[in-house]
């Protein structure tokens, strides 16, 4: 009355000249031989959109529902998700590739030819405006507190319990 389990072996029994078939053929388009895609993210900025079925649902060990809803979830998880993001990317790839291409050529384009001569030019006046602001603060803000700290200095603070 308990759940037997057997164990089967399986074999495949192939002909020589089915063994020695190359994969290449069926690979192979117009010339062309497919490889695997290239990677999309190299530098990994997108590692936290990694999620699968398991990152988002799970199942503790004293529940559990049927197997075939399991797997027919989690089938359905994937498709979802994968259909999804085709349908998105076909939307607003395009659309997005050129708002952002824009914006990072207005953003460059004002950092070269605006913000850095500004600030090169700031840099160049510092070494005078540093003089300047130093003995301003040497003549109106430094004896200011040095009397401060001459008038405060005669205060004395006692602590009592009651």
């Amino acid at each position: 009355m308990g759940v037997e389990k057997e164990k089967l072996d399986t074999s495949i029994i192939m002909d020589e000249d089915e063994f020695n078939l190359s994969i290449e053929p069926i690979l192979t388009k117009k010339g062309k031989v497919y490889s695997e895609a290239p990677d999309r993210d190299p530098n990994e900025i997108n590692t936290h959109l990694k999620v699968g079925f398991e990152d988002v649902i799970g199942e503790p060990s004293s529940t559990h529902s049927f197997d075939r809803v399991w797997i027919g979830s989690h089938a359905t998880f994937e498709l979802v998700k994968f259909f999804f993001y085709r349908l998105l990317t076909t939307l607003l790839a395009v659309p997005m590739a050129f708002t952002l291409g824009l914006l990072f050529g207005l953003l460059s384009c004002v950092h070269v030819w605006l913000v850095m001569p500004v600030v090169q030019s700031f840099m160049m006046l510092l070494p005078s405006v540093q003089k300047i602001w130093r003995s301003l603060t040497d003549i109106f803000i430094a004896p200011l507190f040095q009397s401060l700290g001459k008038c405060l200095s005669s205060i004395q603070i006692e602590t009592t319990e009651d």
